[in-house]
């Protein structure tokens, strides 16, 4: 049996390009949920019960929008790329492609429809 070196080991496995992008990602998304996800707690919460009429003013203020928009974006975005790592992990073959792309394509519905509602809100 002769001496197999770790890079021999490796060979094969596949390729470690966008590790470090995702994972930078992921912080960075991370970092600003946890920013964001209090002044939305805040913003939300103070009128949560109130009658229809009362948060439409409250969502036409542009700092009570940009905050529920901003934090519905980075957590879609952080939703995304996070089930994809989990598909990635557990999901093989062309169920894997199919499972990514059905995933992304939620995320993206969730984050346009939340964005519709806000705007029809703050409008």
């Amino acid at each position: 049996m002769g001496y197999i070196t770790d890079r021999k080991r490796a060979a094969g496995l596949g390729s470690a390009k966008a590790g470090t992008e995702h994972h930078w990602a992921m912080t960075v998304t991370s970092v600003a949920l946890a920013v964001l996800t209090p002044l939305f707690l805040l913003s939300f919460g103070s009128i949560l019960g109130a009658s229809y009429e009362a948060v439409q003013t409250h969502y036409a203020h542009p700092y009570h929008a940009l905050v529920a928009a901003l934090f519905l974006g980075v957590g879609c975005i952080h939703f995304k790329n996070g089930v994809r790592v989990l598909i990635e992990d557990y999901v093989h073959g062309l169920a894997r492609e199919a499972a990514i792309i059905a995933m992304t394509c939620v995320s993206y519905a969730l984050f346009a429809v939340a964005l519709f509602a806000l705007a029809r809100l703050a409008l």
